[in-house]
């Protein structure tokens, strides 16, 4: 019985080779991206859960806490682990995690390498095994270090590295290390992330630091099984308040400190995606929003409900040509239970078949996706027993959804009827069209966010930065002071045609306080020269700029940028002193007010800035023509400058472009999933208007016969869906709206939600659905009058 439903459910399918290849093409599109985003999500939640004492291991973050705001930081310093640990019997073990950037030395080969600086226990607390080497010697002495396999390869190909040594470029000298162990690749689901180790007991021997105050690193702790981390908080915090204590007293007088320290304990699990103590790296990976997973989670479960009210509608709409076939299996004694498994087992062979191609498209787009999503996902790794187990559920579970309706339907034909030509199948039915609404509503809120999402990234992307970035190069020079370098550098270049300015800024941004008739400013401080700002084209809206000719500058002179100037309350800033600057004795002078700029991203608000003389990497403008030959010069004149490091230059508006990797990338998707959401529902709204047309087929034939014209038809059978896909926006544009405006609240720098923004998805996804029902209308309209009537 059940090989003759399998061999009629075949012949079905291979004697509507279109439909058959439509509906399994819908539903495997459907159970791809399920699959895909499913592994997706797998991968996020699966974070560090490879670790043998995961539940033991915390991280320790601060909140810092003033009047106004309260900061969230994961970063520590270095006496808090040992501190804690000696007075704490909870604590087991603690590891320090400090990145850093070295030049790497070998033979006469030199790298510019990461490094991270960890403590000794590091193997014994996270289980991140050695392949070669004693994990509880391998970071015990100050000249060891450990290289991943990758590195290993990097530096000695495929000779054993053990035992053989790097030199580090530490401060002028250049010093050996010994390898003394290589460490498996950290799985690309940990949020440790390293290429090499070091001893922490370097760094901590010559660059010793006993302040509490300072939040710089990664401090883990392993707390004892039976430990409670919540008791475990308060005695952390009263162990800082007795030992800072004469520190907190001196900034007090010092600075006027009165923030409040609060430190507490955060689980590695929570760790990848928890976006309130995402500051500081240090040998971590960066972590992930949950929305996004959210937000996956949600297309992809309307994804696999729009396949699968497709081929609820496309399995109806394809049954009336079935109507003999049922009607004489229930003449000559089949049940509705016989008929019903018989279209199950139909569904569950189709499903199947939607699988196996489903795992294909996965295959396919594996790339595709993971360059977009950022992840390295392969298809064994998506084959993992909770995966497939999942992936057994889905198919199980659409198998029976997407077959129990058609099969409920169909095997409750009265035989009598149908053999007559008498059944009528009620298409207008509530059920149909409110999928169909479903199915639109979810289409058109994708296509308002892929517009939202192409707009503000659009925005992010092109908006004025209050400097000019084009042909605007900086050369990294590293760690350390700078200022000789940067004076070789502006005098070899001094004259070169194809350059208009050379100017110096320190690396990255740093930020300080500061206290201003009474009130303290938090703002970012940056050393420049006098060339900076007239080559970014930044004005002087007040005042001067600093400037070779007063020496003086260097020692007491800042510049403050107009928001520092309001934020403080002045109305005319120029001659204003400021105290206790950065540690500095020595009151300095306000000489100028810089016009606002975006020194950081969009999605960070312009807050106070402060510039101060000084040197750091070397920044330079180019003029357009030949920039290739410039660039020759640039790399020239380092090598002969810096002959022991290697020339790493970017261009501003690259990096400026690499602010937005995220939003690009979620463009990508969204765009993705509107794309295939509107592909699916249309597949839909085809079944639904071959289903209504089959019942109407008479009625067609018996207007054609009567003079009505083609347009006139496909007008008649397009009125009614286009109403109900036009009832699908007045539900998609109120939630996308919400959900937009929602989104957009992060972004300090944001478009406004301009009524196109609604309009133009709605109307493309109307002439979509009208182009699908015309396609399927317009051959009924045409078809023989006589042959539609010729039934009886």
């Amino acid at each position: 019985m059940l090989h003759n439903y399998f061999k009629l459910a075949f012949r079905n399918l291979w004697r509507n080779k279109v439909f058959s290849f439509i509906n399994i093409g819908g539903l495997s599109l459907g159970l791809a991206c399920c699959m895909l985003i499913f592994s997706y999500i797998k991968d996020e939640i699966s974070y560090d859960r490879f670790h043998a004492k995961k539940g033991q291991i915390y991280r320790i973050t601060a909140n810092i806490i003033n009047e106004e705001e309260v900061t969230k930081t994961g970063s520590t310093n270095m006496v808090v682990g040992p501190a804690f640990k000696q007075a704490i019997p909870e604590i087991e073990a603690f590891v320090r995690m400090q990145e850093d950037f070295y030049i790497v030395r070998q033979q006469e080969n030199t790298f510019n390498q990461e490094v991270v600086f960890a403590d000794e226990s590091f193997f014994s607390v996270f289980s991140l095994p050695l392949l070669y080497g004693n994990p509880k010697t391998a970071l015990s002495n100050f000249n060891s270090l450990v290289l991943t396999e990758k590195t290993a390869h990097k530096y000695f190909g495929n000779t054993p590295a053990i035992g053989k040594s790097l030199e580090l470029k530490m401060g002028d000298t250049f010093k050996p290390f010994v390898v003394t162990g290589i460490a498996k690749n950290p799985p690309q689901n940990s949020s440790l992330q390293f290429e090499v180790l070091l001893p922490f007991k370097y760094t901590e021997t010559h660059f010793p630091d006993n302040a509490w105050l300072g939040f710089y690193m990664n401090t883990f702790v392993v707390l004892n099984p039976l430990a409670d981390p919540e008791k475990v908080v308060p005695k952390m915090n009263q162990v800082f308040l007795q030992q800072a204590r004469q520190q907190l007293q001196e900034a007090k007088a010092k600075f006027d400190f009165k923030n409040q320290v609060l430190f507490g304990l955060q689980p590695l699990l929570q760790i990848h995606l928890d976006t309130d103590y995402a500051d500081v790296r240090n040998g971590l990976k960066y972590g992930s929003n949950p929305i996004y997973s959210y937000i996956l989670t949600g297309i992809a479960l309307f994804m696999l409900l729009i396949a699968c009210i497709n081929f609820v509608n496309l399995t109806v709409s394809n049954s009336l040509k079935r109507g003999k076939e049922i009607g004489i299996r229930k003449v000559i004694g089949g049940n509705r239970l016989q008929l019903t498994f018989q279209f199950l087992c139909e569904s569950f062979l189709l499903c199947f078949l939607a699988f196996a191609l489903a795992v294909v498209l996965v295959e396919l787009s594996l790339p595709f996706f993971n360059e977009v999503a950022n992840k390295r996902l392969s298809l064994p790794y998506l084959l993992d027993a909770k995966l497939v187990a999942g992936y057994l559920g889905i198919f199980l579970i659409t198998g029976f959804l997407a077959g129990f309706y058609p099969a409920l339907v169909l095997s409750g034909f009265k035989p009598i009827l149908v053999l007559q030509h008498r059944y009528k199948f009620n298409s207008n039915g509530y059920l149909a069209k409110g999928l169909v609404i479903f199915q639109f509503a979810v289409t058109s809120f994708l296509m308002i966010a892929t517009l939202a999402v192409y707009d503000q990234f659009n925005f992010l992307t092109h908006k004025n930065l209050g400097y000019n970035d084009e042909n605007l190069a900086v050369i990294h020079l590293g760690r350390g002071p700078h200022d000789e370098e940067v004076k070789l550098f502006k005098n070899e270049l001094a004259g070169e045609p194809g350059i208009q300015w050379v100017a110096t800024k320190d690396a990255g941004q740093n930020y300080t306080v500061v206290k201003v008739d009474g009130k303290e400013i938090d703002f970012a401080i940056s050393w420049i020269d006098e060339n900076f700002l007239p080559a970014l084209q930044i004005p002087i809206v007040k005042g001067r700029n600093f400037s070779s000719a007063s020496p003086a500058d260097a020692e007491n002179a800042v510049l403050i940028n107009e928001t520092f100037a309001q934020t403080a309350g002045w109305i005319n800033p120029v001659g204003k002193k400021l105290y206790n600057l950065n540690g500095n004795t020595k009151p300095m002078t306000v000489v100028g007010v810089v016009k606002d700029y975006h020194y950081v991203s969009l999605k960070e608000k312009i807050g106070p800035q402060l510039f101060v003389v000084g040197a750091g990497d070397v920044w330079v403008k180019m003029k357009p023509q030949n920039i290739s030959q410039t660039l020759k010069i640039l790399a020239q004149t380092h090598r002969k400058i810096l002959p022991f490091k290697p020339f790493e230059l970017d261009f501003i508006n690259t990096l400026n472009e690499k602010n937005y990797e995220q939003e690009a990338k979620w463009k990508q998707l969204i765009t993705m999933g509107a794309v295939l959401s509107i592909f699916i529902s249309c597949i839909g709204l085809f079944g639904l208007a071959t289903l209504a047309i089959q019942q109407r087929t008479k009625e067609i034939g018996i207007r054609k016969v009567f003079g009505a014209a083609v347009s006139d038809i496909v007008l008649m059978l397009s009125t009614d869906f286009t109403k109900v896909v036009a009832l699908a926006f007045f539900i998609s544009v109120p939630v996308g709206y919400y959900a937009i405006h929602t989104w957009l609240q992060d972004f300090p720098y944001r478009i406004t939600l301009n009524w196109w923004l609604f309009a133009l998805p709605c109307l493309a996804t109307l002439l979509l659905a009208l182009l699908t029902i015309a396609a399927r209308t317009f051959k009924a309209a045409v078809a023989n009058p006589i042959k539609n009537l010729r039934v009886e």
